[in-house]
This record gives structure tokens, C-alpha cells and sequence, in this order.
């Protein structure tokens, strides 16, 4: 039986744990709102720097220009193309190298983890990447962004750590049954894999949709630039916008409203993805980064 005295310290450890978690959650989440507060208010309050985390001048007018007279939809659509396939293809990859070197049985197993284990630890540098996109003739093409983050050493060793933890004698019995490789990975290997699968997918979700460096390396077309590269351009050519400012008779905006609006515009479908994978995430990471 719990003495109260103990009650009276759990209770307290649990204020004071709620407390800081509250703390921490808030601070985390004050830049987002302000952020949304500015996007929403008007260009004299965002101007003078009275935004807090309520929107002060309430107008909408930046969302439209975001949505409907900049090119952020043709770089919306362009990140969405690239993080949807190129997740796709990441997992396809990943998954057909993990389970592989997963097995005890693979010849040549230790040979390939050290080269990935070396490309983990050691980047060639932004020139060899240049130079081979160059010389596979895909400079300027969306393909060039899928492939540079196709297979993720971390990921990797994430699906091959958490596939080595699976019983072998359900395998075993499989093979027994006549079933081969392809099929003991898709039907019994993926189905046991969930957690760890959904876990890896958002991360390469996230590392497509917040690609910056290689589109600013392989991509020179204003067609094919992603929404990282509209960012950087809103940021960093305020004068362009000033001119649309004045050709749509925009008086109520400013260019700090603007660069808030596309940074929420940009950030909030990537949030939508979390609460898909939530109740696999904590389990994912978990098992498949722990090798007992």
C-alpha cells in the first residue's frame, strides 16, 4: 500500500512534469502561431513588429496572392510530385536492400553494410553530386531530386535492424511451404513490419518535402522549382514582390506577411501526416534502431 507521503511527491512530480512539458510544447509551438498571426494581419501592424500571437488588421489578402497570383501552386504541385513518387520509390529501394542484408545467409552481407556505413559517415560534396547528375544528362529534371535521396543509409539500417529482430523460424516454415524470397517479404516480412514501415515512410516524406540543396543544385528551369525554392526566392528577391504589390494594387500586405503565408501554406500538408503514422511512430523507431 502507497504511504501518502509517497502519493504527495508522485502527485508533485507529475505537476511539475506536466509543467515543464506544457513550457517546452509552447515554445515549440509560439514560432508557428506567430508565424499564422502575421500571415493574417495587416501591413502596418506586421510592420511595426505589434504582431504577437493574435492577428492584428485581420485580412486574408496574402493567401490569396500565395494561392492565386504567385507561383506557388506550379511549386506546390512540383514538391507534391517529387515527395509522393519519391517516397514510393525510397521504400521499394530501402526495403529490397534492408531484408536482403538482414539475412545471416547473404553472401557478401558485412562487404555491402561497411560500404553503407561508409556513405553514411563520408559525403562526396555537392560538386561529385553536380558532376554525376550532369553526366547522366538529368540537371534540370525532377528525376535528379528522387534519386538523390532515394536510399537513406539511416533508414536502411533502421528496416534492416528492425527486420533482424523478426523470428526466423516463421521464415523457416515458409520456406518449408515452397514459398521464396519475394514472397516471404511481401506477405509475411511487410504485414510484421507495419510500425517501422509507416516510421521510415514519414521520414523520407519529410526529407522530400524539405529538399532545399539539391533543387538549388540540379534544378535551374522556374518550372520545375519545388517549394523550398520558392521560399528562398520570396525571401530573398522582396523587390519582385513590391512590383506584383503595386500591378495588383496590394496596399494592405507586406512582405513579411507574405513570406509568413507562404512558410504556413508550405508547412501545413506536411503536418497533416503526422497523425497518419502517430500511433506507429514511438513503436517504429523503437524496435527497428535497437538491436538486442
Amino acid at each position: 500500500m502507497v504511504s501518502p507521503m509517497v502519493k504527495r511527491r508522485i502527485g508533485m512530480f507529475e505537476i511539475v512534469n506536466y509543467t515543464v512539458l506544457l513550457l517546452f510544447g509552447f515554445a515549440t509551438l509560439f514560432p508557428f502561431i506567430n508565424v499564422i498571426a502575421k500571415s493574417m494581419s495587416g501591413s502596418s501592424a506586421v510592420s511595426s513588429g505589434k504582431v504577437f500571437l493574435l492577428p492584428l488588421d485581420f485580412q486574408l489578402e496574402t493567401y490569396r496572392y500565395i494561392l492565386f497570383k504567385s507561383t506557388f501552386l506550379q511549386s506546390f504541385m512540383v514538391t507534391l510530385l517529387v515527395t509522393v513518387s519519391g517516397t514510393m520509390l525510397a521504400m521499394i529501394c530501402t526495403v529490397l536492400t534492408a531484408y536482403p542484408l538482414s539475412r545471416s545467409h547473404f553472401r557478401g552481407r558485412k562487404f555491402f553494410t561497411v560500404l553503407y556505413i561508409f556513405s553514411m559517415v563520408f559525403y562526396g560534396g555537392m560538386v561529385p553530386s553536380y558532376l554525376l547528375m550532369k553526366s547522366l544528362g538529368l540537371i534540370d529534371k525532377l528525376f535528379s531530386l528522387i534519386i538523390a535521396l532515394l536510399v537513406s543509409p539511416f533508414n536502411m539500417f533502421v528496416l534492416k535492424s528492425y527486420f533482424e529482430q523478426l523470428p526466423e523460424s516463421i521464415e523457416e516454415s515458409a520456406r518449408i511451404d515452397g514459398a521464396g524470397d519475394f514472397q516471404i517479404l511481401s506477405k509475411i516480412i511487410i504485414p510484421m513490419s507495419k510500425p517501422v514501415l509507416a516510421t521510415v515512410t514519414m521520414f523520407y516524406s519529410v526529407a522530400y518535402w524539405n529538399d532545399y540543396f539539391h533543387p538549388m543544385l540540379f534544378i535551374d528551369s522556374p518550372a520545375n522549382k519545388p517549394l523550398q525554392l520558392f521560399l528562398y526566392e520570396t525571401v530573398k528577391s522582396p523587390e519582385t514582390i513590391i512590383e506584383q504589390f503595386s500591378a495588383n494594387n496590394l496596399v494592405n500586405i507586406s512582405i513579411d506577411g507574405i513570406t509568413s503565408t507562404a512558410v504556413v501554406c508550405a508547412t501545413i500538408p506536411i503536418i497533416l501526416l503526422y497523425p497518419l503514422v502517430q500511433r506507429y511512430l514511438m513503436s517504429g523507431m523503437t524496435i527497428g534502431a535497437v538491436k538486442e
